[in-house]
């Protein structure tokens, strides 16, 4: 008599597209793989794509290992726009002339963010208070006090200068609102700000080089997918399994 099948262990690197949450991506891995141990190590809002670090089987158990790595991002700001989500998906709440603003004043308003520092996140955020996500309060239209998190900017670089868009290089820390970075800059340079595209690179040193396509490994048979499973004590060594 066979034996149960066993199931599939280890990390997933996969490159989302835009317009799906991180939870979009692990329903998708959830049919495809036909199992319900799957998770992830850190979420990227539906507007970006890029790097997400799935764990698949008991893989989900090393998520607090993974979850705390800096990650790095490339992006576009556009200025002289504020949106009540900081981003390109939200509502345009108020519009700026930008065309005053030298590439210098704008390198310079970056370097202002480097270090560490605490960011107060922005209402469209998952982060609950008294058990509601700020996100359904901010539909409402209420506005609540958030409690300022700890991050660090490591890099934040200018690499391309086209007003009113900017794009740049970030690393930073675990927990940064990376369209909440889009939108301080606007008030530094005063003109206003919002994140209009952003593509996660890196988080340490899995890079979006060595990841697959969400659509590319729906299309892989299974015993594919499993070929590219990280074992977990390559990723965690101390990890005991």
């Amino acid at each position: 008599m066979l034996g149960k099948p066993k199931e599939l262990e280890g990390i997933l690197l996969v490159d989302k597209p835009r317009g799906f949450t991180s939870h979009d991506v692990v329903a998708r891995l959830r049919r495809k793989l036909a199992m319900k141990r799957i998770g992830h190590a850190g979420t990227l809002d539906p507007m970006a794509t890029g790097l997400l670090i799935m764990l698949v089987g008991r893989a989900t158990r090393i998520s607090q290992y993974l979850t705390n790595l800096d990650k790095e991002y490339e992006g576009t700001i556009e200025l002289g726009r504020t949106t009540n989500s900081q981003d390109a998906d939200g509502e345009v709440m108020e519009t700026r002339p930008v065309s005053a603003l030298t590439e210098e004043q704008v390198r310079t308003a970056m370097q202002a963010f480097l270090g560490d520092q605490y960011q107060t996140p922005p209402m469209f955020s998952a982060i609950k208070i008294d058990g509601v996500p700020l996100y359904k309060k901010a539909r409402r239209g209420e506005e609540v006090v958030r409690e300022p998190r700890f991050i660090r900017v490591s890099a934040y670089e200018l690499t391309r200068f086209a007003l009113p868009h900017l794009d740049f290089r970030l690393r930073c820390s675990k927990g940064t609102y990376v369209r909440t970075l889009a939108h301080d800059l606007g008030q530094k340079l005063g003109c206003g700000a919002h994140l209009s595209a952003l593509r996660r690179t890196a988080t340490d040193k899995f890079r979006i080089d060595a990841a697959l396509p969400l659509e590319e490994i729906e299309r892989l048979p299974v015993p594919e997918i499993a070929k590219r499973l990280l074992p977990v004590y390559e990723v965690v060594p101390s990890f005991a399994a």
